[in-house]
């Protein structure tokens, strides 16, 4: 028998009727299902210091357990010091197992660590069902060893859905599990 993510489970088990419920739909496919997570973190001071990108890259892939790559600058910007074509920044795209396996443990374990945690914010959606998340602190996640972190820094955790409304994608994700704020 093969491992399915808790999260998969419940969303074909549990979220896919109450949807169908919420919303009339009529047939499955047209349910709203989480695609993908991006989480992205900026490094703007590797532009003086080239091993920062690599920390980025490692704390990146500790966390989601899937190795993270380096971005790169698209123009050059005087002001900054920055020249098209050098890294200053991390990402990783998860999909499949490992996506519903790091919702389930920024859920339960990471997002409980952030201080004074009310829940977070439902201002975040872009208008066409996708939801945008900023941690401030890496540290929140148990992959990362407090001791060995060299610079606190934030990241980006970004929600692609297929809804069509931020309604639907709220309620896709309030079903699993997100804590959003109550207003």
């Amino acid at each position: 028998m093969e491992y399915i993510p808790r999260l998969k489970e419940e969303y074909k088990s549990r979220v896919i009727a109450a949807l169908k419920e919420e919303f009339g739909y009529v047939n499955v496919m047209q349910v709203p299902k989480l695609e993908k997570i991006v989480l992205s973190k900026g490094v703007g001071a590797a532009v003086s210091d080239k091993k920062l990108i690599d920390y980025a890259v490692d704390e990146l892939t500790k966390i989601t357990g899937q190795k993270a790559i380096s971005t790169i600058s698209k123009k050059d910007v005087a002001s900054f010091k920055l020249r098209k074509g050098m890294p200053i920044g991390a990402k990783v795209t998860l999909r499949g197992e490992r996506m519903y396996e790091f919702l389930d443990r920024l859920i339960t374990s990471a997002l409980p660590r952030v201080r004074d945690f009310s829940g977070i914010k439902a201002t975040g959606f872009d208008g066409r069902g996708n939801y945008n998340l900023g941690v401030l602190e890496q540290i929140i996640f148990p992959e990362i060893d407090i001791d060995k972190v060299n610079k606190i820094s934030g990241m980006d955790i970004s929600f692609v859905t297929t809804a069509k409304t931020d309604k639907e994608a709220k309620s896709l994700l309030t079903e699993l599990g997100l804590p959003f704020k109550k207003n």
